[in-house]
């Protein structure tokens, strides 16, 4: 089994697990593999550090200081993103390319109040603005609907 570090054209970083090499270079060439976070399919695999247990001692590892931990890095911020999409997947409803229509439905008391998601055109977003109508753009990958490993 192969463990990759991989990252996508928008420099996203990911962890992609293969039964060999070429099954990785298969599976990219086929647009198989896909940015967890942003659904991109230009993957690239990232320089890494193989982790060999040779059996010796255990080394000792110096803790982080407690400012170090309170910053948040990048992997953190891709987690943390991935969380919030999952919830928003998990607490709205999917109403497609109706969007438009059923914002305005809730927005003027024709359907009871509920979160939505779906497509809506440039012209749709903005004349939905126009009323009045709260929208939020959030491009959600399609790797995030299915089921994640």
């Amino acid at each position: 089994m192969k463990v990759l570090d991989l990252q996508c054209g928008q420099q996203h970083v990911f962890e992609g697990w293969f039964a060999s090499e070429d099954d990785f270079l298969s599976q990219r060439q086929r647009a198989m593999i896909e940015c967890p976070v942003c659904g991109d399919a230009s993957i690239s695999k990232r320089l890494s550090a193989p982790r060999l247990n040779l059996g010796a001692g255990r080394a000792e590892v110096a803790p982080l200081p407690q400012s170090a931990l309170n910053v948040a890095t990048e992997p953190s911020l891709q987690a943390a993103w991935m969380v919030l999409a999952r919830r928003i997947l998990a607490n709205t409803d999917d109403v497609g390319t109706r969007f438009a229509e059923e914002a305005r439905k809730i927005h003027y008391g024709e359907t009871p109040e509920r979160g939505i998601r779906g497509h809506a055109t440039a012209d749709e977003t903005d004349a939905l603005i126009d009323e009045g109508i709260a929208v939020l753009q959030l491009p959600l990958p399609d790797a995030l609907k299915g089921q994640l490993q």
